[in-house]
């Protein structure tokens, strides 16, 4: 029961920092995910994160500006996006100029199990997973956070 309560606090809290991840309309933070996370963990996450991206955001019409941290992660997800059938642009100093869509993560550790988020200038997808030693489960439903196309920076109702 305290694991649930955790988790429930853990999500909460995510769902409400979720707008904090960018940095007005256009403009994300830097990408970031610990160095330690298992190569299991990290493939994972990554395939969960690139499939729920392709429910929401088109194949093959969409070029993604993407800057990795380095991170093992990074790179398992940016090879996801890639298989996924996206075209990953890596230049981030061209983004709007060129119509890309710049795209962010952060994965966080808290308790044995990492919050994720995925964000581009319209939309924020983050879940929560539980960490094994070689492996990650989701361990929350996805919190999609859509932005108004009018510009408010305020979520779609």
């Amino acid at each position: 029961m305290r694991i649930i309560l955790q988790l429930i606090t853990v999500l909460v809290a995510g769902i409400s920092l979720c707008g904090c991840q960018t940095l007005g309309s256009t403009t994300l933070i830097s990408s970031s995910a610990p160095q330690d996370l298992s190569p299991g963990a990290a493939a994972t996450i990554a395939r969960d994160l690139a499939g729920s991206l392709v429910e929401r955001v088109g194949v093959g019409t969409t070029t993604i500006s993407f800057a990795s941290d380095g991170s093992a992660f990074g790179y398992v997800l940016e090879e996801e996006l890639r298989s996924e059938g996206y075209a990953i642009f890596t230049d981030r100093s061209m983004d709007l100029d060129r119509g890309f869509l710049p795209l962010a993560y952060v994965v966080d550790r808290f308790e044995g199990s990492v919050l994720v988020r995925l964000s581009t200038p319209d939309l924020t997808l983050t879940r929560i997973y539980a960490i094994t030693a070689e492996d990650a489960e989701p361990a929350s439903p996805w919190s999609v956070m859509t932005i108004g196309g009018d510009g408010s920076g305020e979520p779609d109702t």
